[in-house]
């Protein structure tokens, strides 16, 4: 570490005075502070009835639109099921942390703890029909979208109960709904408005939410396919999962702009507090109406968030960052944390009832984990098996050698 440091000091020696301002301690943190907390408007006496919220007025920062409105209707039970749902989540992941660690998940691992607001969140924003596509911290997206948490782990571990019956990894998990988990750094955004393309062509009312993060923003192929969606005034949401640090850098190091909301042109943008799956949520269904029913044309969101872990599991996370910034994050801003705050002071649900929901969580995923390693590993001839989709294969299919031939 004290080497590294001299090899940074010596590199700011002789830098130009204008790039000196991209040392990696100029970070500007927008998610939200102590002080920024959505309020409770009124609550029926009727627990089935929504209760009416106000969020923060820094929930949210445009771009050439106004923002959504700040008042916010949901149910108890809404709430409850996003608590739940974030504490699935965050299980699975730190399941597949663990299994990382003890050498049964191999190869490349992208975990999205301390990101639950954002899967979470745009899920209970949109529609069953609805397209999500990102990059390869998807395991939520996933889960949510119709698959399961031993089809993932399954997926990670190699083993036939996958998604992709353990041949594909986290870069090839797919729902009917759900187009990956894609392993070419902002190549799964030109794909996405090409969804969005069908949706239109197809007269569908729907759009599709095309991922990235801010370590992908610069890619060429992003800014083409906002070219193409706006010229074409597709229902492409383009959304940018700013967790601050791309693969061992921070943003400021290398992008010029890191307001990723304004960088769409004539797209309009909204930066939204990802750490509050409330604002997430409403963002989300601000985005869909946008697209969808008033026919608007794309819009590009920011949800500013934050990885506790590093980029992946071969990434420590604190040669670029200090641990004490990840501990502060932890303890201020955590989006579970912050709900359960919110669920407790609205008399929503009593402490009790929420350890029980951590207790469920933890069970579903233990006995998904289970499954998942008691699955066989996949066998040498599902090798030749899901090169094209069902139904279209051809009848033979040959190997490596004109001679080894392969019958379906």
């Amino acid at each position: 570490m004290a080497s590294l440091t001299r090899v940074n000091l010596r590199l700011s020696k002789r830098l130009p005075a204008s790039l000196k301002t991209l040392s990696p301690v100029a970070r500007n943190y927008t998610t939200s502070s102590g002080d920024s907390s959505t309020t409770l408007q009124n609550k029926p006496s009727d627990p089935s009835e929504p209760i009416t919220l106000k969020l923060h007025e820094d929930s949210f920062k445009s771009y050439l639109c106004d923002v959504p409105s700040l008042e916010v209707q949901i149910t108890k039970d809404e709430l409850l099921q996003m608590y739940k749902q974030m504490q699935t989540m965050r299980r699975m992941e730190m399941a597949a942390d663990a299994l990382y660690k003890a050498k049964l998940i191999r190869g490349f691992c992208h975990l999205a703890i301390g990101q639950e607001a954002v899967s979470v969140g745009l899920e209970h924003g949109i529609t069953k029909d609805d397209r999500v596509i990102t990059a390869y911290r998807c395991h939520p997206f996933a889960v949510l979208r119709g698959g399961t948490i031993a089809g993932v782990i399954g997926e990670l571990l190699g083993r036939q109960i996958g998604m992709s019956h353990g041949k594909g990894g986290s870069m090839h998990i797919f729902t009917p709904s759900f187009f990956g988990g894609n392993g070419i750094v902002g190549a799964q955004v030109p794909v996405g408005a090409g969804v969005s393309f069908a949706q239109k062509y197809k007269g569908e009312k729907n759009c599709t939410f095309a991922m990235y993060g801010d370590g992908a923003s610069n890619q060429g192929q992003v800014f083409e396919a906002f070219n193409m969606a706006k010229l074409w005034n597709l229902p492409t949401v383009f959304v940018c999962e700013n967790n601050k640090y791309g693969m061992g850098t921070s943003a400021a190091r290398s992008s010029s702009n890191t307001e990723y909301f304004t960088r769409g042109d004539k797209i309009p943008g909204l930066q939204v507090n990802g750490m509050d799956i409330i604002a997430t949520k409403r963002a989300v269904e601000f985005a869909r109406n946008w697209t969808v029913n008033e026919e608007k044309g794309p819009l590009l969101l920011e949800f500013v968030t934050y990885r506790y872990g590093g980029h992946s599991m071969s990434d420590p996370g604190t040669t670029y960052r200090t641990r004490e910034e990840v501990q502060r994050m932890r303890s201020t801003q955590d989006p579970i944390r912050g709900l359960q705050k919110y669920i407790e002071e609205w008399g929503v649900a009593g402490e009790q009832e929420l350890k029980q929901l951590d207790k469920d969580a933890k069970a579903e995923v233990d006995k998904a984990v289970e499954e998942a390693k008691a699955s066989p590993e996949p066998k040498i001839k599902d090798l030749w098996t899901d090169i094209y989709y069902k139904g279209t294969e051809p009848p033979r299919m040959r190997g490596r050698e004109r001679e080894e031939v392969h019958v379906y």
